[in-house]
């Protein structure tokens, strides 16, 4: 388990206060941010490894936060503490409160990215924001529940203007001051499973949204504040003894309360026929418009399902969306599943064959679907599902239209049949049998294996002389024939 070094709490202070350097004890502290660092006061005690994620706050109003209440060293805020926390952002004024929330994040993500590739800092917009607000509030460790659930506690305490920001227009905050503004802002999901280089691109495209739209507020003279947290930590392996196995399992479906929201169900009667989940749902149209349908699949439904189609063969799940971005009338995503029995293994299959995203109900994207199935009686589940040749599951475009679209999806959970009690059935995970570094172990254990034998042989085939020299004696002779 890593431990922090004496310098480690200062260090992480300057990183997000942009010094880039760690502040030495007696020095003063700049001005600005409040910060609360109860999980890192004492050197030479583990890092936490729990279940928790961090919280930056900042708002245009003075003295929202004040600084006297402190935390001990290791503590986790709860959801009770969160609430009292955040009972400034109900004051009436600001009457604005923006919430980013991100699919993942831990407190180390600020230091290893900041350090390890040198100029570039995915946080800067970030730093900046936090040093200049007038007041700010960071919390590097908070309950993962509580901010599962932060949306749903925000809309339960106050009257808000509920927004899913997908364009960033705040253009009509400005005329609506009847009642308080929530504005929601899905961030682009971190890919924990690929490269830190997307990684660290990812936290920088989030840090512009973050950047940009402050900047708009500000300049436009609205008071707000503002929420940055995540729904689970994205570093927990860096911090704990876990091996993570790859290898292909039926699963079961996490604990309700591990699901930051429900799964989508189509009903047919009073049968459900059709479950969906995905921890996060986004497109992206000709390399340049990002859609994230997350908030309005699965946060608060904005979604028609009503031409879902459900069958002993054959499922469509219909997810259609009006207006989700600027320039996009209509947008309607299809599932296709088939359920057949295959006499090799003498059971049904449920496959997902195909995917079409339909653009304002002309242009037709079709994609075709690898590695997508799972027994009939089972649902499916992959951790990358996508247009991403990395990905375990690919969507494979199968027209031109397709081709302007790249799909994102993760933590997909999908079951079209036999769905009992509107729950998820065990699931079928796309990892494979035999991860690279498995296959890689294989084939060098093969080699060495046949170099060895190789060897034994040849020494196996060695053979002595039958008669030797005396060199006393007369000269050995060998005739030709033996």
């Amino acid at each position: 388990m890593a431990r922090l070094c004496p310098a480690a709490p200062l260090l992480l202070l300057g990183t997000l206060l942009g010094t880039g350097a760690p502040l030495m004890p007696g020095s003063p502290l700049p001005p600005g941010p409040v910060l609360l660092l109860g999980s890192l006061l004492l050197p030479g005690r583990p890092a936490l490894a729990g279940d928790h994620v961090p919280a930056l706050l900042w708002s245009s109003a003075r003295s929202q936060w004040n600084p006297e209440p402190a935390l001990h060293e290791g503590h986790i805020v709860s959801a009770q503490e969160l609430a009292v926390l955040l009972q400034p952002v109900f004051s009436p004024r600001p009457r604005n409160l923006v919430l980013f929330l991100q699919e993942t994040l831990s407190i180390d993500d600020f230091t290893y990215y900041s350090e390890s590739y040198g100029n570039k800092n995915p946080f800067q917009n970030v730093q900046e924001i936090l040093q200049s607000s007038p007041s700010s509030l960071v919390l590097p460790a908070v309950d993962s529940k509580a901010t599962r659930h932060l949306l749903s506690f925000l809309q339960e305490s106050g009257d808000w203007n509920l927004t899913n920001m997908t364009n960033l227009d705040i253009s009509h905050l400005e005329a609506n001051t009847s009642k308080p503004n929530l504005l929601v802002v899905q961030l682009q999901p971190l890919i924990s499973g690929l490269s830190e280089i997307s990684t660290l691109e990812a936290m920088a495209e989030n840090d512009k949204i973050i950047g940009r739209l402050t900047m708009d507020l500000e300049e436009r003279g609205i008071h707000f504040s503002a929420i940055y947290t995540a729904v689970r930590p994205s570093r927990i392996s860096r911090r704990t003894e876990t091996t993570w196995n790859l290898r292909r399992q039926l699963m079961a479906t996490e604990e309700e309360d591990s699901l930051p929201y429900a799964p989508v169900n189509v009903t047919i009667g009073n049968n459900t026929c059709i479950l969906f989940y995905a921890g996060n749902f986004s497109l992206k149209a000709n390399n340049s418009v990002f859609i994230d349908l997350t908030n309005a699949t699965f946060v608060i439904p904005n979604v028609d399902i009503s031409s879902s189609k459900c069958s002993d063969i054959n499922t469509t799940l219909s997810l259609k969306y009006t207006k989700p971005v600027n320039g996009i009338n209509s947008l309607e995503i299809r599932f296709i599943m088939t359920n057949k029995f295959y006499g090799g293994s003498a059971r049904n299959w449920s496959t997902l064959d195909s995917v079409e995203i339909v653009q304002d109900e002309e242009k037709i994207a079709r994609f075709n679907v690898s590695v997508i199935s799972a027994p009939a009686e089972y649902s499916f589940h992959c951790q990358l599902v996508g247009t991403s040749s990395l990905y375990p599951a690919r969507l494979i475009p199968s027209n031109n239209e397709a081709r302007n679209w790249d799909v994102f999806i993760s933590r997909f959970q999908l079951q079209g049949f036999n769905v009992e009690n509107n729950q998820f059935s065990y699931a079928s995970d796309c990892t494979g049998f035999f991860s690279p570094g498995i296959w890689m172990g294989l084939v060098t254990s093969t080699i060495l294996l046949w170099i060895l034998a190789y060897g034994v042989h040849m020494i196996m085939q060695l053979t002595a002389n039958s008669r030797f020299d005396d060199p006393k004696g007369p000269a050995l002779s060998v005739p030709q024939t033996e």
